[in-house]
Parts: structure tokens; sequence; C-alpha cells
């Protein structure tokens, strides 16, 4: 069987759930090739060399640039904090590898449309790790919407509620850096509600968001050193939250839908409560990925004396992905949501097309995230730079 060489870029949480995927994928969804777990890149070598151990690869290195460029690796997988994505990313294609890279793909949307356009022009296949669409409700949702089971789409509307940082004690992290992660849990969670709607509903036209930090120092976290290397002074223990923790947006879709999006960290309680609903002219639907393998469907066709929203347990081997996993009502986790998406990345790949999302997808989801910060600072409604799905459509996928 031939096989495909992967080198994993990042082995923390993000490294974990792709090692996962990756060494699961062809027992899964067996096809003509065999994912191999070549090698594995990160900077501290102590943690990295127990994640190689831990996680199965073959060897590894604390220079991506040697993994990226070595010419026995086909995949790259890209799990590193945001700011690094471009350089990796671009690197990657510029030497012929297929990408997969972590969300949001760039710093902004100039950063991601570079991306993009190294990867178009390299020809490779190119991929953006929104997971969320290989749950099978989502893509039971998909194709209900694409069958007019809605009908006309009126509403959106998300929230994406997490609470690790509501208590004002929780230690700073790289993802509070505004120049690692970029934004906070604008750019985190609402990547990820922005994603699915695009998915689900199309794009958006125009956006006017607000956001707030609420805790506005905090912390070092463990291991870390003031620059002066004195710990003596509470001044040199804090340091300052540059991100939001909270940010919340509406939108007006292509289609005339309208949308509202809400994304915190500081939502006490609440630990990865995503839920989305859509309203439309012939029904509705809901998600919550806390109970990730249903989906509630809601039709005006029915019987009045019967009408109800009705829990659909999407484990039924005709719903999406369900034929290579367990019998029905057997469910599954959020490590199987990578081991389908990276089946349908080497899928992709032996087939020569491009897969969704990719980095396109990407770039789209990144001018939605710039246009609502925008807006943020000019209190007004502003563009998602329409121009650019247009120049999309001339240069093709």
């Amino acid at each position: 069987m031939r096989e495909l060489n992967v080198a994993l870029i990042g082995y923390n949480f993000m490294g974990k759930a792709h090692s996962y995927a990756i060494g699961n994928a062809a027992f899964f969804f067996p096809q003509e090739v065999k994912p191999v777990k070549k090698v594995i890149a990160g900077r501290n070598e102590p943690g990295l060399k127990r994640a190689a151990e831990q996680f199965g690869w073959q060897e590894y290195t604390t220079d991506w640039r040697e993994a990226v460029g070595r010419s026995d690796i086909d995949i790259v997988c890209i799990a590193t904090p945001t700011s690094s994505h471009k350089e990796i990313a671009v690197a990657a294609a510029k030497a012929g590898k297929h990408v997969l890279c972590e969300k949001p793909l760039g710093m902004n949307a100039g950063e991601a449309r570079q991306m993009w356009e190294a990867a178009h022009q390299a020809g490779v296949i190119h991929m953006i790790g929104h997971n969320y669409r290989r749950v099978p409700a989502i893509a039971l949702a998909k194709k209900l919407i694409d069958d007019g089971k809605l009908g006309d789409i009126y509403h959106f509307r998300g929230v994406y509620l997490q609470d690790w940082l509501s208590d004002p004690a929780a230690p700073m992290s790289w993802r509070l850096d505004k120049r690692i992660a970029g934004a906070g849990a604008h750019g985190d969670l609402n990547a990820h509600l922005i994603d699915l709607a695009r998915y689900l509903v199309g794009d958006m036209e125009r956006v006017v968001g607000m956001e707030k930090t609420f805790v506005t120092r905090r912390t070092k976290a463990l291991g870390d050193k003031p620059p002066n290397g004195e710990e003596s002074e509470e001044a040199d223990r804090l340091e300052d939250v540059t991100v939001d923790d909270a940010a919340a947006f509406l939108a007006r879709f292509k289609n005339g839908a309208l949308g509202t999006f809400e994304a915190s960290r500081m939502a006490g309680g609440r630990k990865n409560h995503e839920r989305i609903e859509i309203n439309g002219s012939k029904g509705s639907l809901a998600f919550h990925f806390e109970r990730m393998n249903e989906l509630e469907f809601w039709s005006r066709e029915d019987d009045p004396e019967t009408q109800g929203y009705r829990t659909i347990l999407a484990t039924e081997e005709v719903h999406p992905y369900m034929q290579a996993w367990w019998p029905p009502g057997h469910p599954l986790g959020y490590q199987n949501t990578f081991v389908n998406q990276f089946a349908d990345l080497i899928r992709a790949i032996l087939a020569g097309e491009q897969v969704q999302p990719n980095f396109y997808d990407g770039w789209m989801c990144n001018l939605v995230l710039d246009a609502v910060s925008r807006s943020v600072q000019s209190l007004t409604w502003e563009h998602a730079e329409p121009a650019a799905a247009e120049l999309h459509e001339t240069a093709g996928r």
C-alpha cells in the first residue's frame, strides 16, 4: 500500500487531535493510501519528545523548516498559534506539500489571502481545520437545507460560550496575547460560527459588532518570568490582556437572511457551548455541540396535531460519515470529527480535487472577522469585502 508521509507542526491540544486523526483515518476509512506519522515539530524539546512517543510519531525535530523541506513529506499539518500559520503554510505550499492548517487561517485577511494565493499557485490540496463541518449532524443539516427542507432562510443565530477565563485569577495564556493569537474569543470561537454560517446559509454582506475585555491584566502563566527576572513586585507578576474576552455581532447575508453571533470565554458554567439555530420559510433546525450526535428539526409541512421539533439521532448508516463508524445509536465524540476531516483530505488528494473548507474559505472567514473588528472601532456597519469573492470567481478555487 502506498504511504503518504505527514509532518505535524505543533504538539499540544490540536497536535494531539491531529495525531489521533492521522493514526485512525485509514482504520475507519480504508483508501488506497496509508497516512504515516513521520515527523512532529515543536520548539520545546522535552515536551516535543514526550508527545512524539505518546502520539506515535517516528521522528521529531525542533526546526519546522527542516520538517517542511524534507523530500519524503507529502502533507504538512499546522497546529501552531495563529501568528506562525502564514510562514509555515506558504513555505509548505512552495515546497509542493499538501497543507492542513488550523483556524483562523491568518492573523488577518491579508495574511489569509497570501496563504490562499501561495497554495493555489502551487497547485497543492489545501484545507482549513473547521472540524465542526465533519460532525454528522451538521453534515445532515447541510443536506436538509440543500434539499429545500427549510425553504428560504430567514435567520441564523449562533453562540459559542466557554468559561475558562471567567475566574479573574485564571493565568495568562498565549491566546490572550494579540501578537500571537490575533484576537480573543472573536477569532477563536466566532471563526467557527462564521464558517458554519457560510457553510449552511451563505456569504455575509455587512456586519456590525462589539467586544469587551473584562479582565485586562492576568497573572503570568506558570514558568513565565518577567523581563527583569524579578518576582517581588505585583506589577512584575501581571501581564496585559490584549484581546477580547467576548465579542458579538449582527450580520446581513447576501441572500437576505439575518444573523446574530456571540462568542465568550467568560460565560460561567458553559464549557464548550456551541449552539446554532436556523429558521426558514418551511422549517427550522438547531444543533448543540455538547449533544453533537443530535439534530433538532421542525417542519411546517408536518401535521399540525403533531407538529413540533423532533430530535434526530444522526447515527444511522444513511447519515453522513456514519457508514464508516458504529451501529445505530453508538455516538461519536469530538476526536472523531478530526478523523472524518483527515479522511476527506486524503480522499481529495487521491482524486486531485480541492477539498472544502480550504484556504479560500479561511480567507473569507478572516474577511468577516476583520470587518467585525473594524466595526467595533467605527461604531457602524462594515462591508465584509465582497470584492474578494468576485476575485475568487475569476481565479477559480
